[in-house]
């Protein structure tokens, strides 16, 4: 066995952005390796996921999961090989989905590591199509929205890890239409020709809620909210009755340091008797099961796409994920520590 590293580079959050982050916000240190103590394994970390979420980790306010502490490293999803264990069931070799990335090296608690399969699907899927991001869609679509066959499926974000899902599920489920929103001509292309979507457009091209009626002219029954602001009051004008809303994120806001002035048709609700209901992927882990045997299905009969944008190094995670707000990605964002 060949002796384990004695250091490994990891991000810490050294200051607490205001707006956008900015990459002072961030410093890349060395830090010390240790051999695994009991009932833990020590990974090097082969991918590391950056997500919209990870924004209001770095705030200093109480949320669904504690902030980020300055001067400590980042948290997130990772797959890694492990090079050494003191825990059961956990051999040197293995690969493992955790949630100790933004490093080079985890020594991450067995039991909140799991191990994957690279036979099965690419690593990377694992923090992706197969991964949070996939279940969040298909939760998100099927158990939040209650989506049924027939419905019209409107999904802001649409060409993002999750948005991308969300219209293809909706899709094999029995949609009777799928309309995509992103934020250049290149995504809107794929929503339509690669990911089998009904109708796509681009919100910079003018009103969303204009571009909304004219791709939606019998209204949308199902709305997922990647984006919030403009886009949930263009929805909420073209849901019909009883629509349902997914919120489940809302990166329009996320740097925003003044109140979001929209949605200012909030009043809808009532005469449609919209259902809006926020969700957290940790809730719907009764749904892991049926969620990886139905999607590594349609992947494997190459029903369902996915793309991934891969950042070579770690020295290039924060720029990752400065490129993920901004909206660089095409599908899931990954940052690539195998060169």
């Amino acid at each position: 066995m060949s002796a384990l590293p004695t250091s490994g580079r990891e991000w810490h959050l050294v200051s607490r952005p205001n707006g956008w982050p900015a990459p002072e916000d961030f410093a890349l240190r060395e830090a010390p390796v240790a051999a695994p103590g009991e009932g833990r394994v020590l990974v090097r970390n082969l991918y590391f996921s950056v997500d919209p979420y990870m924004r209001g980790r770095m705030n200093d306010v109480k949320s669904y999961v504690p902030p980020f502490q300055l001067d400590q490293p980042m948290e997130g999803g990772a797959v890694g090989e492990v090079v050494a264990s003191n825990a059961e069931g956990f051999a040197v070799g293995d690969h493992v989905l955790h949630g100790l990335g933004w490093r080079e090296y985890a020594e991450v608690e067995a039991k909140r590591a799991a191990k994957v399969d690279a036979s099965l699907a690419p690593l990377t899927a694992y923090l992706g199509v197969l991964g949070m991001t996939g279940l969040t869609a298909y939760a998100g679509l099927f158990e939040t929205a209650s989506f049924k066959e027939g419905d019209a499926v409107f999904v802001s974000g649409a060409a993002g890890a999750v948005g991308s899902q969300v219209g293809q599920m909706a899709r094999l489920k029995g949609a009777s239409r799928v309309i995509g929103s992103a934020g250049s001509d290149e995504k809107v292309k794929l929503l339509v020709e690669e990911y089998g979507f009904d109708a796509a457009f681009n919100y910079k091209n003018g009103p969303v809620a204009q571009q909304l009626k004219a791709a939606a002219p019998d209204g949308i029954d199902v709305y997922f909210d990647n984006v919030g602001g403009e886009h949930l009051e263009a929805a909420i004008s073209s849901l019909n009755v009883h629509g349902r809303v997914t919120i489940c994120g809302m990166i329009a806001q996320y740097n925003s340091t003044e109140p979001t002035p929209a949605p200012r048709n909030l009043a809808l609700v009532i005469g449609k008797r919209l259902r809006l209901q926020g969700m957290l992927v940790g809730d719907h882990s009764a749904l892991q099961p049926r969620f990886v045997e139905e999607v590594s299905g349609w992947l494997r009969s190459g029903a369902l796409k996915y793309n991934e944008t891969i950042v070579e190094g770690m020295e290039n995670g924060v720029d990752a994920f400065l490129g993920l707000l901004r909206g660089d990605n095409t599908g899931k964002m990954i940052v690539s520590l195998t060169r």
